[in-house]
């Protein structure tokens, strides 16, 4: 936490383009930007930048709001509770980016292009063929080109009547150091000749996302502008337009990429070949806990400062601060989350669990007591990593094994039948009370001691006999569970089939 704003003084905005479902890159920008409000009394705001119409995904917005939703995440300010400073949506604010860009345009700092494609890629090749291999319009370049620096001011003010297509484009000056303070970073200086001449609005007369989000930030009175560091090398950009307004910049922290255990940043194509869901819908589909996700993504760019690594989204707010987000790539350590989930499973209780284990049975046709589920989820926790492996590693308890995993039966040796039969017979000798898990291991040893073999010989095969897996809970009070008739019958049937 920050101690050093004004009460109230902080607002940040999480502003995701509806192009798609929520990337997990996303989320984690979405969850720096709310702790850090809500641990300096601050406002979250979600602004929903859908000005490039062309690339808009039917139920993207919906799928964002859901996500945050979901992994606790309450917004202050939105498209569906607006404070006073909205539309929420840039694609409603068009006349206001309108009007910010005409100012710059009189001011001087920026100017009316009208370049067809064919003149603009005709100039990129010119400069290829001249050696430069990275061409754009730049302030070099823009005096070659058809805009309203090197037209003839009549011949401008005609386009203009007659409608024909421009762009504005930011005038960026040929020779100048933009330097600005990064929370994380520290100071950050570029020079401006490596700059395009930004456009800033488009021919369709909708805003670029670097217009609108300068303006949105002012006017929406954003103090702290918490991105990914994707958006670093626009930023003097920025910074540029923010002094041609003539307006204070909010303070910029730009978050270290996400990356992949392989190398380089997780994109799409990099995440599915690892095996890494890409999308906040994917995790709520297959179920995750969305405290561990919350407490995975974290830790993903930030760290406490000391070995602690559990963590409510309550005290992630009071020890959350930029100071301690870190410069270098985050990797992706896909395990680590599963640790995180295994976790919050187990801290849950029977109570709380139970419904959406019913939920997933019910999807396998089994129709779960609700006392027996409860006894069956403890047992299981120290086992499963996701709430569906209830069902899935536990579909034993509720019905006999018709087949034995290929592996399983790899436990199976020549002298398993024997063994088991023993045991069998020992077991067969205790009333329905007497069958409980010191009873039944009790057996087990003295099985054991009289053939002279270790516990493994008959522990694998009977664990493999009553739930046609190799693994699973601890095996006594499983049988307990499952009761005398179901264990001593599946046992003979395991020696029937595998010998």
């Amino acid at each position: 936490m920050d101690t050093n704003f004004m009460e109230g003084s902080v607002r940040v905005r999480f502003a995701p383009s509806p192009t798609g479902f929520l990337h997990i890159g996303g989320l984690r920008t979405a969850l720096y930007n709310y702790l850090f409000a809500k641990g300096n009394d601050g406002t979250f705001v979600l602004r929903i930048e859908d000005t490039d119409q062309s690339r808009y995904v039917e139920g993207a917005e919906e799928d964002i709001k859901e996500s945050l939703k979901w992994v606790g995440m309450d917004i202050d300010e939105g498209p569906e509770n607006p404070g006073d400073v909205g539309p929420y949506r840039q694609s409603e604010r068009k006349d206001i980016y309108e009007e910010y860009a005409e100012q710059l345009v009189e001011q001087g700092n920026a100017y009316y292009a009208f370049d067809t494609t064919d003149e603009l890629d005709q100039m990129r090749e010119r400069l290829k063929k001249s050696g430069n291999p990275s061409p754009k319009y730049d302030a070099i370049t823009r005096m070659s080109m058809k805009n309203s620096l090197t037209l003839p001011e009549e011949e401008v003010e005609r386009k203009l009547e007659e409608g024909e297509d421009y762009v504005i484009r930011l005038k960026v000056p040929r020779r100048e150091n933009i330097r600005f303070e990064d929370e994380v970073r520290g100071f950050v200086s570029f020079e401006s000749k490596g700059l395009d001449d930004q456009v800033l609005i488009k021919s369709d007369g909708m805003p670029t996302y670097h217009l609108a989000n300068v303006v949105d930030d002012h006017l929406m009175k954003i103090s702290h502008v918490i991105r990914g560091e994707e958006w670093l090398s626009s930023t003097p950009k920025h910074i540029l337009m923010y002094e041609y307004f003539g307006w204070e910049p909010p303070k910029m922290a730009h978050l270290p990429l996400i990356m992949s255990p392989s190398g380089g940043k997780l994109s799409k194509r990099k995440a599915e070949s690892e095996g890494i869901p890409i999308n906040t819908k994917d995790y709520i589909e297959q179920k995750f806990e969305p405290e561990a996700l919350v407490n995975f993504l974290a830790y993903l760019g930030w760290s406490p400062g000391d070995d602690t690594e559990i963590h409510s989204m309550d005290e992630l707010i009071d020890m959350f601060s930029l100071d301690r987000v870190s410069k270098g790539g985050a990797v992706f350590d896909y395990k680590k989350l599963i640790w995180y989930n295994e976790h919050y499973l187990r801290e849950k209780p029977a109570d709380e669990l139970f419904p959406r284990v019913k939920e997933i049975a019910n999807e396998h046709n089994i129709e779960p007591d609700e006392e027996y589920m409860k006894e069956i989820i403890p047992l299981m926790k120290e086992r499963v990593s996701k709430v569906e492996d209830f069902v899935t590693m536990g579909k034993f308890f509720f019905k006999d094994p018709d087949e034995y995993e290929e592996r399983a039966k790899e436990k199976w040796s020549d002298n398993s039948a024997e063994l088991l039969q023993a045991y069998v017979d020992e077991i067969k000798e205790f009333d329905e009370d007497d069958f409980e898990a010191s009873n039944l291991k009790d057996k087990i040893k003295e099985v054991i001691e009289a053939h002279d073999v270790g516990w493994g010989p008959l522990m694998m095969p009977l664990r493999v006999a009553v739930s046609g897996m190799g693994y699973g809970p601890d095996l006594t009070p499983t049988l307990e569970l499952l009761g005398k008739e179901a264990t001593i019958r599946r046992i003979e049937t395991a020696i029937e089939k595998l010998g």
